[in-house]
């Protein structure tokens, strides 16, 4: 009975550990990952995602733009203040 004792409050623990995992989103989120496993992915999905990966390019490149703009806006104001 002394070896069957001492698991016996670590095996309750362990279960009780389990059951507070489970019901976090931890839990949650490793259930549903394990629900999805080998599900392919919707093809809906897979072109919505390339959309906005083109979509983040594309914002890219603007913002890049945009940036070389203001730098030359920059030296533009800094060059007059210094001729002024």
């Amino acid at each position: 009975m002394g070896q069957l004792g001492v698991l016996i409050p670590i095996i309750g623990m362990l279960i009780g550990g389990f059951f507070v995992v489970s019901r976090s989103e931890i839990g949650r989120a490793f259930a549903h990952r394990l629900r999805t496993v080998g599900v392919p992915p919707d093809s809906n999905l897979a072109a919505e995602v390339q959309e906005l990966r083109n979509e983040v390019a594309a914002l890219r490149t603007e913002l890049s733009e945009t940036q070389e703009r203001l730098d030359f806006t920059e030296r533009v104001l800094a060059a007059g203040k210094q001729e002024g």
